[in-house]
């Protein structure tokens, strides 16, 4: 080892992820330098299974820092919405709302990719071990070892982006008792650019247009996440179509991956000279396709502000105070799908029933959804 470096930066980032790299990109659009460091070899996102479902107000976001990834987006026309075993549905379509898409659906290594590109040679200290974080009046002091040199960065504001958080008592755990199956699945005939949300007593099924296939979210209890691991590709199929229905016949299935679901919320963004943006925020259930998106708009609403105000106190509180409306919007939103849906009590089928077709029949009330989905608070209240 050699001895150690000492930095001064004005902003760190911790975690170089998509939020991550769009908070850097969009500082930088205005003049303001960042470092990003991140725990991961750069490379490693390449090897990310998922598929993310962006907004209309996400690519309008990604535009802005020239990082949108046109070739690998899927437009999403019309989303169908619906319950099994169940009467009631809703169609949402981009003609209401004179929009391209409604959103768009994007490997993680595409975005990531993407924005990447657009990094400078400087930009990112990757595969690094953080060996400290020691926080004082007026800065932060990050102990970390990078290229088998230790160094130590003094950065005016740390931002944390790194993802979801372990063990942390400053976040609120609620366990969903659910896992997401995620996989690629070939659709006869094709998707036609539709999307599909059906509501299961296991949990919500997702179909994702994903170029000429589908990106599956199929969220099981842990138990049948297990046997649905285990399962042969043959098997697999007609367990799919059993919670789907026969409107489409599913084959070639990609490879399956797990996650487990729980909505974690963090108690306070901000604490001294540090900030906490996206997964490390708030990690919400995949429903409705809304934590990344809100993860983006953490970024993009943190950069105009310490662009507009500078780094310091009042800018963080602010930044804090503005993100109230959304995130908690958000979180409520998803979180209210997933135990109103997630069950089999008849009573409550029919008021979900109900409720699918007032959505239906109402365009006003399917309008107040659609908008909070494409937008997010800038649709609010």
């Amino acid at each position: 080892m050699t001895e150690a470096l000492v930095e001064q930066v004005d902003i760190l980032i911790i975690g170089a992820g998509p939020v991550g790299m769009t908070l850097h990109l969009a500082l930088a659009a205005g003049g303001q330098k960042s470092l990003l460091v991140d725990r991961r070899p750069q490379q490693a996102q390449q090897g990310d299974p998922r598929a993310l479902a962006l907004s209309h107000g996400a690519r309008e976001l990604l535009e802005q820092i020239n990082s949108w990834p046109t070739r690998a987006a899927t437009p999403i026309e019309t989303i169908h919405v619906s319950q099994k075993g169940g009467f009631g549905r809703t169609l949402i379509d981009r003609n209401d709302y004179q929009l391209p898409a409604l959103g768009y659906v994007v490997r993680y290594r595409d975005l990531a990719a993407a924005l990447a590109a657009n990094l400078t040679g400087n930009a990112l200290l990757d595969d690094v071990e953080i060996t400290g974080i020691t926080p004082a009046d007026d800065h932060v002091t990050v102990a970390l070892s990078h290229a088998g040199q230790q160094r130590t960065i003094r950065t005016r504001l740390l931002i944390h982006a790194e993802g979801t958080p372990d063990d942390d008592p400053d976040v609120k755990v609620s366990d969903y008792d659910q896992h997401a199956v995620i996989c690629e699945i070939t659709p006869t005939p094709g998707h036609n650019k539709r999307a599909w949300e059906r509501f299961t007593p296991d949990g919500p099924l997702a179909l994702l247009p994903l170029g000429n296939d589908y990106s599956v979210v199929f969220t099981l209890p842990p138990a049948k996440a297990d046997a649905v691991m285990a399962m042969d590709d043959e098997t697999f199929l007609a367990a799919l179509q059993t919670q789907f229905g026969q409107r489409m016949i599913f084959s070639r299935p990609g490879p399956r991956s797990r996650f487990p679901l729980a909505l974690r919320m963090r108690d306070t963004l901000v604490k001294g000279n540090e900030v906490w943006i996206g997964n490390t925020a708030q990690t919400l259930h995949p429903v409705s396709g809304q934590g990344f998106n809100l993860g983006l708009r953490d970024a993009w609403q943190l950069a105009g502000i310490l662009l507009e105000n500078g780094v310091d106190r009042n800018s963080l509180n602010s930044y804090a105070a503005t993100r109230r409306l959304d995130r908690q919007g958000s979180a409520f939103f998803t979180d209210r799908i997933v135990r109103t849906f997630s069950n089999d009590f008849g009573p409550l089928k029919l008021v979900r029933g109900l409720g699918l077709l007032a959505l239906d029949v109402c365009p006003p009330a399917r309008h107040f959804v659609a908008k909070r989905m494409i937008w997010g608070a800038r649709a609010w209240p």
